[in-house]
């Protein structure tokens, strides 16, 4: 059974380890292929976002073992102040099997508490499996932004996908 929950202090080795196995996988699905930050950068990342309401990091345990990770912040310009960004992980492993789905629906819970109405992220063009997901869960495309990241050396375009919450009832 998999849990969602906040991620704590204590989840930053695992979270790292996590983080350098997707970003090694012959995919490409990362920023980086050459490792996540330290863990104490993590430890450190973990525990500042306690003291900062717009932003948070959850994630997917199966048995006691790491398999998701869910980062979340909201755009600091009070013009896109209703805009968060996400960004999501998941183990080969466990992938196809409802993880990123569940985190999708804690990142809708939070951006609903949080009065956020838009949730954006950027995605590979080569990602089809994680474009089809967030298809499924009620993303739209809305747009290229060329060569956007540098990866490798290399400058490679992103898929800008958002997710519209319904306005809040009165």
């Amino acid at each position: 059974m998999t849990n969602i929950r906040p991620a704590h202090g204590n989840d930053a080795a695992a979270l790292v380890a996590l983080g350098t196995a997707i970003g090694s996988e012959e995919g490409a699905w990362l920023l980086t292929s050459t490792g996540w930050r330290s863990v104490a950068e993590e430890r450190r990342y973990l525990r500042a976002l306690r003291r900062y309401p717009d932003a948070a990091v959850y994630v997917a345990e199966e048995d006691g073992v790491l398999v998701g990770r869910l980062s979340l912040a909201r755009n600091p310009h009070p013009a896109s102040h209703h805009v968060a960004d996400l960004g999501l992980m998941v183990a080969a492993g466990h992938r196809r099997r409802g993880v990123g789905r569940m985190l999708l629906e804690q990142a809708v819970a939070w951006a609903s508490e949080a009065n956020v109405r838009k949730l954006e992220l950027h995605v590979f063009p080569w990602n089809e499996p994680a474009m089809k997901l967030y298809e499924t869960f009620g993303f739209e495309r809305e747009g290229v932004r060329r060569e956007h990241y540098r990866r490798d050396g290399e400058y490679v375009d992103a898929i800008l996908m958002a997710y519209r919450l319904p306005p809040p009832t009165s």
